[in-house]
């Protein structure tokens, strides 16, 4: 801290009045290295930067528009026409923000062709438009479509019959999507271990899949791996086998968990939650080792972590009403090695019981095959 207000100081004496703008661009800039690479030497403001998509996503989505005129109506920074330049093309960018109008002909040159444009005016034709509704206002996040700027349901209306990509929160409902008379594809995209984002994609982008074409789409881009709702979804619910799974956020959001299963040779410990079991763990997934299985109460956990010298302790919970970190403090496991607790409920109504498994956990070094249950 006193290294850096000295710098302030010498930059003050320097630059004067601009020092605060030259600051915060720097600063700005080390936040973007990891999510940006290679822009190094763009303009930002602090809420483009959170807007803006990851690299590694923007780069999945050029990829699906390869070779295709694309038109970003929300181009803010330019984060999605960088992506694009090189890969599709010609590229028109507009916006109704000077400011970040001119940062993003600060930061794409001339790749793109930029000019100031309300997204619910349409200027072009026969391009696919991208359009990233803000849903931030504040370091607020806006979660009900309606409340996107540019509304989701306006942004449907006016691009009705054109080839369309919208970003959209991941947790958009998909009722609510059909509702507002969407019939295209919606993907749910994970990167780094986190849902980013769901795309919805027109029908004229959508890729057939079967005869009704693919309605939804998780795909992982840590380990490259995509699913849909026209792969096959055949698979079993059976108690736990020799590894728990807890599938990527993306697959969960997706709606794909039985299909995830069926591609890895997996089942379900209860058809309603999101965990599987199997005898191997998928290559480049952590699993969890059931060490022992029992009825949950605080007081049996506590006994079962206990006999294993539990200290480091993660709780993954799906189906109770349970507080991870509330629970793990009243537990105050004391011994020396980690475990993992996989807390969730089995069964329904009556039937339905809070079951624990008390777990060690795998690496995700490549497909594991598990030693015997102790």
């Amino acid at each position: 801290m006193t290294d850096r207000i000295a710098e302030i100081a010498a930059l003050r004496t320097r630059f004067g009045a601009r020092t605060p703008v030259l600051v915060e661009t720097t600063l700005l800039r080390r936040k973007a290295a990891a999510k940006l690479p290679g822009a190094e030497h763009w303009l930002f403001t602090d809420e483009a930067l959170q807007q803006a998509t990851a690299a590694p996503v923007a780069a999945h989505r050029a990829e699906r528009l390869a070779g295709r005129a694309v038109h970003d109506a929300t181009c803010s920074i330019g984060t999605e026409l960088a992506a694009l330049a090189g890969v599709a093309g010609p590229l028109i960018g507009s916006d109704l923000d000077d400011v970040r109008l001119a940062m993003a002909r600060h930061n794409l040159g001339d790749a793109a062709l930029l000019c100031r444009a309300d997204a619910l005016a349409p200027i072009s034709r026969n391009t696919v438009v991208v359009i990233d509704p803000a849903r931030r206002s504040g370091g607020r996040r806006r979660f009900d479509p309606a409340d996107y700027l540019p509304p989701l349901d306006a942004v449907l209306d006016v691009y009705a019959g054109r080839d369309l990509v919208v970003k959209c929160a991941p947790g958009i409902d998909f009722a609510a999507l059909a509702g507002l008379g969407f019939t295209g594809e919606v993907e749910i995209t994970s990167w780094n271990g986190s849902v980013r984002e769901a795309c919805l994609w027109s029908p004229g982008l959508c890729e057939p899949g079967t005869a009704t074409g693919v309605g939804r789409r998780a795909t992982v881009l840590d380990r490259g791996e995509t699913l849909t709702d026209a792969d096959p979804d055949d698979t079993a619910v059976a108690p736990a086998g020799r590894w728990i799974i807890d599938p990527d956020g993306a697959v969960v959001r997706a709606g794909l968990v039985r299909h995830y299963a069926a591609r890895h040779g997996l089942w379900q410990l209860d058809p309603n939650i999101a965990y599987l079991s199997g005898n191997e763990v998928p290559a480049g997934v952590r699993g969890f080792e059931v060490l022992e299985e029992l009825p949950y109460t605080e007081g049996r956990l506590r006994q079962a972590l206990a006999a294993v010298d539990c200290g480091p302790l993660e709780i993954l919970v799906r189906g109770l009403d349970v507080d991870p970190d509330a629970l793990r403090r009243r537990l105050r496991p004391r011994g020396a090695r980690p475990h993992t607790v996989v807390l969730t409920r089995i069964g329904a109504g009556p039937n339905a019981r809070a079951t624990a498994f008390l777990c060690r956990v795998s690496e995700p070094t490549g497909s594991v095959t598990a030693a015997p249950r102790r």
